[in-house]
Order: structure tokens, then sequence, then C-alpha cells
């Protein structure tokens, strides 16, 4: 069987082989699509350090360049850290719903082997290797966020504890 697709210049003939071929190319693009839609929901925490790391280069930087005053750069880059969760939380969103199709898309072009957009200039920046972290650095790590917690829970009290104490003086003093 031969499909005929009719374009306004020309009719082409696509043989079977081909045909087939595409279909199952389509198809093994969403499975990638699929499998990175998997691995963004599985990575959550990785794909939100991702973005922190990503959020405060790109702030410093946007703000660097727009704000060179001194006195007004400082405050931004005080707000810019202060409105990181809410950036984590709308860009993990905007994420998880577009970047899938996108990196499927962009491998699907790697693989495709069409012409080849000019690679731009490379700049060699020197990175420190990445070292994992030792035993002994897991165990402070480890009794740090146990005191953070222990600090929490206290900050959480005293709030508390302060919020109940005006409240009965606001209760008396009416």
């Amino acid at each position: 069987m031969t499909i005929v697709r009719q374009n306004s210049l020309n009719t082409s003939v696509i043989p079977p082989e081909i045909l087939a071929e595409k279909y199952i190319e389509a198809e093994r693009m969403h499975d990638v699509l699929l499998l990175l839609q998997n691995l963004i929901n599985s990575e959550e925490a990785t794909v939100k350090l991702i973005l922190d790391c990503l959020y405060d280069v790109g702030s410093v930087n946007l703000i660097n360049q727009k704000l060179p005053v001194k006195p007004v750069n400082r405050l931004m880059k005080l707000i810019a850290r202060m409105s990181k969760p809410v950036f984590r939380t709308l860009a993990f969103n905007w994420f998880k719903k577009n970047c899938p199709q996108l990196i499927a898309d962009w491998l699907h072009s790697q693989v495709t082997f069409g012409t080849t957009p000019a690679k731009p200039k490379e700049v060699a920046i020197e990175v420190a290797p990445v070292q994992p972290y030792s035993t002994l650095q897991t165990e402070s790590l480890s009794q740090e966020i146990k005191n953070l917690r222990h600090q929490v829970r206290l900050l959480a009290g005293i709030s508390i504890i302060a919020i109940a104490v005006l409240g009965v003086t606001a209760t008396w003093l009416n």
C-alpha cells in the first residue's frame, strides 16, 4: 500500500517502509517524552536544586546588568533572595509542564542528523571537580540538620507563646 501526500507544488509518494520507520520514530520519541516526565517527577528535589542554582546565578547577573547603582543593586539582591521560594514553585511548575517536551524535541533534533547550526565560540571555564561528601561531612551535615530542626521547633514554640500572650493581653485590656 502506498500513501500519496499532496502538496500545493507537487505530489509525492511515501513508501510503506519509510512510513513504518516514521511511525516507529514517533512512538519512540513519545516514549522518550514519557521517560523525561517520569524522571522529573521522581527527581523533583534535584530539579528544584538545579532551578535554585540557575536562579542564584541568573538573578545576580540580571541585577548587576540592569542596576549598576550600588544601594539599589544591594536592595534588589536582597529582594531576589527573599523571593526565591516563590520562584522555585513557579519555575518547577513551568519546568514540569514544558521542559519534557522541549528536551524531547531537542534530543530528536540531535538524532535526526539534519543541518547543524553554527556552534558558538567555546569559552574555557575552570571548574573544581565535584567531590562526594565524606562520612565525616555527612555526619556533620546530619548534626547540623538536627540542630536546625530543634531551632525551628523552639522558634515555633516561642512564636505560639508570644501570640497567646498578645491575645490574652489584648483581651484583658479590652
